[in-house]
């Protein structure tokens, strides 16, 4: 039978989120130690098991190949572009980083995100290269350059790197193995992941990950600062990047939804089984014992943005994106409001405000939320709010 996708409050069925505060042996967490030595672990766990797989277990160490690197947007700024190469021959998996930088004589706070078809769309600047890995489709020069104001970034005083997330694993059923899952020999000989191995999207964080190492032997960069951030199913991968790496200092999600930020006990728009049936590669083979069984899971988004505390994370919405829930990642923020608490910081919830807040307005500290007027997309008015976030959060690091 053919998956219908529900929308509006009046389809939400009751359900009950599975507990934030106790451990699996029952007992109430009641401060940060407890939260770190016992609940975060078994949380961590849990998704592991169940819906992203452990993480992979692959050699993290590559060697840095300088491709280019010069003045940019009429040298204001500084750019360069990396291949970490995971291997010692020319065949070894890689990725190829592009990261633009103000020119400043500080160390300076940096984005860090993945991007959808190439380094070379994302910015009109003709040196930028095309991707080298697979690629699923030929996109010209600045083709999403929509969802990188780099200029506006530059300005706010941030460095951001972005690669191609076809280099980390293809966005394909059949070959996301072809990228840095090489590193790892497969568990079983099928094409798609089986019981807790890792998918696509945790070869995406994976892949984060390991940019990140770049970026913090870099002088220009300043280590305690960098942020990761992902919009739509880059969202997803920038959460579980921000929840098994917790050199990230701070955590954006856009429009991640089903298995992002959203609620999958709401089960409105994109459910569990419909992203299985259409992305079978993303997650862990053991995440389709949940079709249609969302409250069997043991685990729901919420706490897996509780796994950022006491970091800053931001979730944002768009007005017209229904199939990725905004009530349900707005109400998956203020669930995870109470580890914050633990903490020190007792006003995280009050500062969500009471229900979903106007449209373009950014409302939360610790946690932040807006949701955008408009469509499934990452805009200036997105990072307007993103920046500020930062800015705020990172001018008290």
């Amino acid at each position: 039978m053919p998956f219908v996708p529900l929308y509006g409050e009046e389809s939400v069925p009751a359900f009950c989120l599975p507990e934030l505060l106790r451990s699996e042996a029952g007992h109430a967490i009641e401060t940060a130690g407890q939260w770190n030595t016992v609940r975060r672990p078994e949380l961590l766990r849990l998704f592991r098991e169940h819906v992203y797989g452990f993480p992979p277990a692959a050699d993290p160490h590559f060697r840095v190949e300088i491709r280019e690197s010069g003045f940019a947007f009429g040298r204001n700024a500084l750019r360069e572009q990396v291949r970490l190469r995971f291997g010692s021959d020319g065949r070894a998996p890689f990725i190829d980083l592009l990261l633009y930088r103000p020119r400043s004589p500080h160390p300076v706070p940096a984005f860090l995100g993945l991007n959808f078809k190439g380094n070379h769309t994302t910015t009109f600047d003709p040196v930028v290269f095309s991707p080298a890995s697979w690629v699923s489709e030929a996109a010209p020069h600045g083709a999403q350059q929509r969802r990188w104001p780099y200029e506006r970034i530059l300005e706010a005083g941030f460095a951001v790197a972005t690669f191609y997330y076809g280099d980390a694993a293809p966005d394909s059923p059949l070959h996301w193995r072809e990228g840095l899952a090489r590193l790892a020999p497969a568990q079983h000989e099928g094409p798609l992941p089986t019981g807790n191995e890792p998918g696509a999207v945790a070869w995406w964080a994976w892949g984060l990950s390991r940019a990140l190492d770049y970026l913090s032997t870099y002088p220009a960069i300043d280590s305690r600062r960098i942020a990761v951030i992902g919009h739509s199913r880059h969202g997803k991968a920038a959460l579980l990047a921000g929840a098994e790496d917790e050199r990230f200092a701070l955590v954006i999600s856009n429009d991640s939804g089903c298995t992002g930020a959203a609620l999958s006990r709401r089960r409105i728009g994109e459910r569990i089984v419909a992203i299985n049936e259409r992305f079978p590669h993303w997650f862990c083979g053991n995440y389709h014992r949940f079709n249609e069984k969302e409250d069997r899971l043991p685990v729901d988004q919420h706490q897996l943005i509780a796994l950022m505390a006491p970091r800053p994370v931001y979730i944002a919405s768009a007005t017209n994106d229904h199939w990725a829930d905004p009530v349900g990642e707005y109400q998956a923020a203020v669930a995870a409001a109470p580890v914050y608490a633990l903490f020190g910081f007792p006003q995280v919830a009050a500062a969500l405000g009471n229900g979903m807040p106007a449209p373009d307005t950014s409302v939360g500290d610790r946690i932040g939320y807006h949701i955008r007027t408009g469509d499934h997309d990452m805009l200036a008015e997105d990072w307007r709010h993103f920046l500020r976030f930062a800015g705020r959060h990172f001018c008290e690091a």
